[in-house]
């Protein structure tokens, strides 16, 4: 039998460098998968096992899946706590889901990429597959790194399809046979706490035999589930306990773990997700080019989700052989669909989706209509909440730095004064911003975005709701970017979006701004040719004049 307590007091005093061949040197060749498991499970529960943990969390961080590689050069301020949170997590996940992870990246051949051990060590931790999933659409990640974290919006291959099987037939119980339900022997799609399976069933409405999909909850899911909540709500009271370390606002990462363990929470919730389905299904019914799926209310319970099939294939991957023009459609039908329309809905508190990945977006060519999946994750937004968005994104796009710190101001989750220290650090926030922006570009609601996640990061708070609007834009800005290029227009294309539906559907969507918002924009825009053009004299001289020069030459 293998000497659980001797391999934790061995392990603890090496280096990270260290631990692999020693690991090897406790467990011969001759013990099978399960002793070698085990040993490792005791070691991590035996009196010795939190230096276990440490060294193991060190090997990780340092050695295995380096953080200096992981975080690139441009967030190096965020490597101590990304490095803090992985050794806080391995110190934290129960040694029955651990003890197997840390054998599996010790057997892991040497050149294994970092990209592929991550993916293997966040296998079945829905807690940080989930954040995984969100790190992926950064744009400035390692190519290498942002491909791998892709494979988690539909490449993940956790669960067992006879599982998922008996899962469905044991839920509808009678249904099965009342319905004549047939359930494929394949698995079509895998998220981090749901699997989908096709089926056809009998509708009795109808009595034609049509197809659908089960969206199942994981048999792990619920197991696993209230350890996933307490090492994140763990992981906000130990950085808000630490906040000063890292030189961030008190309330930043904290909040982010609350906010994933929210999200989490709200993606187990299946009930939940059916209702939203119904209510988006309605917000969509005037556009015959966007599809919600059908919720198949008799067969749906608590862990599963029936739903129609829909026709597409991943929007990306439709789009690849399209012409310029053709990829531009699509592009705008993204924006219309996720920002457009509930933007504009004539409803008191409008929901829109959020988690608009790639997976979740399937494009039919044939017939030109994009199919919204999975709507776990949705918030809302109240019509004074848009109103002060589309001011937000106007006064951006005319680089107006009064109108726009008011704006932030009014959209801050507490009351903000004008005169107060808080104000007046937005207002200097925005105008680094503006001025910071290339006089030859034409601001977008993206940028808008990106904005009111700096201020939020110098501590503002915002509604949740804001921010999962700026992760759902800064996630559809990277499509577009993968669809027609970097350059997309989407600020325009949003303005195109905003008249035309104004024009073609005035009964159900309305603009969200009142009279004196129209005068106050059209009063701003007659100042632009003076900020721009002040912008474009001093970008001349920035770039003829020697810098010693440029300021008397402006005056």
């Amino acid at each position: 039998m293998l000497d659980a307590s001797a391999i934790a007091a061995g392990l603890g005093q090496l280096a990270p460098q260290q631990l692999r061949d020693s690991l090897a040197t406790f467990m011969p060749a001759g013990a099978s998968q399960d002793e070698k498991v085990a040993a490792i499970k005791a070691g991590l529960e035996s009196p010795l096992g939190t230096s276990l943990r440490e060294a193991m969390a060190r090997w990780i961080v340092d050695e295995i899946v380096p953080v200096n590689q992981i975080v690139p050069d441009s967030y190096a301020n965020w490597r101590p706590p990304v490095r803090d949170s992985m050794m806080f997590v391995v110190s934290r996940l129960s040694a029955a889901r651990l003890a197997p992870k840390l054998l599996e990246q010790i057997e892991l051949p040497l050149n294994t990429p970092p990209e592929e051990r991550l993916l293997r060590l966040i296998a079945k931790v829905p807690g940080l597959q989930k954040l995984g999933q969100v790190i992926a659409r950064n744009q400035h990640l390692r190519p290498a790194l942002r491909k791998a974290l892709t494979k988690l919006e539909n490449g993940i291959r956790d669960v067992n399809p006879d599982d998922v099987r008996h899962i469905v037939a044991d839920a509808l119980g009678a249904r099965v046979d009342r319905f004549e339900v047939k359930i494929s022997s394949q698995i079509l799609k895998e998220a981090s706490v749901s699997a989908v399976v096709r089926f056809t069933w009998k509708n009795p409405q109808t009595g034609r035999r049509e197809r659908g999909v089960f969206k199942v909850l994981k048999p792990h899911i619920p197991e696993y589930f209230a350890e996933d909540m307490d090492y994140l709500h763990g992981l906000a009271q130990y950085f808000g306990q630490r906040h000063h370390t890292y030189g961030f606002p008190a309330h930043l990462i904290p909040d982010t773990f609350r906010k994933v363990r929210r999200l989490l929470r709200h993606e187990v919730n299946f009930r939940r997700e059916q209702k939203t389905l119904i209510e988006a299904r309605a917000l969509y019914r005037s556009f015959p080019r966007i599809r919600v799926p059908g919720v198949i209310q008799p067969l749906c319970t608590r862990a599963i989700t029936a739903l129609t099939e829909e026709r597409g294939v991943k929007v990306t991957n439709a789009t690849l052989r399209l012409p310029a023009p053709g990829k531009r459609k699509v592009a705008e039908q993204l924006l219309e669909a996720l920002i457009a329309v509930p933007m504009l809905s004539a409803v008191p508190n409008a929901v829109f989706h959020g988690d608009p990945h790639a997976g979740n977006l399937l494009y039919d060519n044939r017939a030109g209509r994009l199919v919204i999946l999975d709507w776990a994750l949705r918030e809302r937004l109240d019509q004074e909440q848009r109103r002060h968005l589309a001011l937000l994104f106007l006064m951006v796009s005319l680089r107006d730095p009064a109108g726009v710190t008011a704006e932030i101001l009014t959209l801050a989750q507490r009351r903000i004064r004008m005169n107060s220290v808080r104000a007046r650090a937005v207002r200097e926030t925005v105008n680094q911003f503006l001025e910071a922006m290339p006089v030859s570009e034409i601001p977008t609601a993206a940028d808008a975005m990106r904005l009111l996640e700096k201020v939020a990061i110098q501590g503002t708070k915002f509604p949740a709701s804001l921010i999962i609007l700026s992760k759902v834009m800064f996630t559809l800005e990277g499509i577009l970017a993968d669809i027609v290029g970097p350059d997309t227009g989407i600020g325009l294309t949003i303005a195109r979006q905003v008249a035309l539906h104004w024009l073609t559907h005035r009964s159900e969507f309305r603009l969200p701004l009142r009279r004196r918002d129209w005068m106050m924009l059209q009063c701003s825009a007659l100042l632009l040719p003076t900020r721009v053009g002040i912008r474009w004299q001093q970008a001349l001289l920035d770039r003829w004049l020697p810098p010693n020069l440029t300021h008397s030459a402006a005056v």
